[in-house]
């Protein structure tokens, strides 16, 4: 099975009710991105220079605090270090994102051990879509996964709640999915969660479903593609009609070709189960 996962991120400005404030008086940032790709997350209290520069990370409320930076040099001890890096303006840059990068992340100046000013926070969500199914075919079922990892000091839960934030599904004409079409199942065991289940069908080859997030207008695409068998046994209907029609006495020719299509449709399909695209559109 080949499976092709192509991610895009954007660095989104506080929306409407997405600005907080911290303790110490500076407005916290929030950074939505989707698995896979680049992110850069703002230092808003950098000094003339990054040498007095300390990154600091928290996934969550209980989790010990990681230093990824401390006075302008990269940890080698966390384990995430190659994919890390800081920019020209103390920014932290951390390359191919993962679902287990969401969370806080603190931007502290010290000038002769002494902290200066007040701490930048940023939030970082990732927002990842997944498939049950390993072998996607038409007749089968699939069940696409659609989850914003985020942590504000709250549950993820309470938090996009609270903001009036939630998840829904678009086909690629931006037609809302709603459960009264009887060909899609959806559920949302929380608001950072929904979940998206159909049968396919013959023409769902190149198909996109969307999930989307309200107010940051950021989604995650994701995009069926068939080969093999099914359209191998088409291109060979379509052989023996034309056969059929300009070679009415050709009997033993169209055996042949019903014989020789599904055997080599076959082969192919042990070769390529399926492919799968998962694109990220941002509007």
């Amino acid at each position: 099975r080949k499976e092709t996962c192509t991610m895009c991120s954007v660095g989104v400005p506080p929306g409407p009710g997405l600005g907080t404030t911290g303790s110490s008086g500076v407005d916290d940032a929030h950074v939505f991105i989707s698995s896979g790709e680049n992110v850069r997350l703002p230092c808003n209290n950098a000094l003339h220079d990054c040498k007095s520069t300390t990154w600091i990370y928290n996934r969550f409320s209980q989790s010990e605090t990681v230093e990824l930076i401390g006075l302008g040099i990269k940890k080698k001890n966390t384990e995430r270090h190659e994919r890390l890096s800081l920019g020209s303006d103390c920014s932290l840059n951390i390359k191919n994102v993962t679902k287990e990068d969401y969370g806080s992340y603190i931007c502290r100046q010290y000038v002769n051990d002494k902290q200066q000013g007040n701490d930048a926070r940023v939030y970082l969500h990732v927002l990842r879509v997944s498939s049950s199914q390993t072998e996607i075919s038409a007749g089968h079922s699939v069940t696409l996964s659609c989850q914003l990892y985020s942590y504000t000091g709250v549950s993820c839960d309470d938090w996009i709640r609270s903001e009036g934030i939630h998840l829904f599904w678009v086909n690629q004409a931006g037609d809302k999915l709603i459960n009264s079409d009887s060909r899609y199942q959806i559920s949302a065991p929380d608001h950072c969660i929904s979940t998206l289940t159909t049968t396919l069908l013959n023409e769902d080859h190149n198909r996109e479903w969307r999930c989307e997030v309200t107010q940051v207008k950021t989604s995650v695409t994701y995009t069926v593609r068939y080969s093999g068998t099914t359209h191998l046994y088409t291109q060979c209907t379509h052989m023996i009609v034309i056969i059929v029609e300009f070679a009415v006495f050709a009997a033993p020719t169209v055996i042949l070709f019903q014989i020789i299509c599904p055997r080599r449709a076959g082969r192919k399909d042990s070769q390529h189960r399926e492919e799968i695209v998962m694109n990220t559109i941002l509007q």
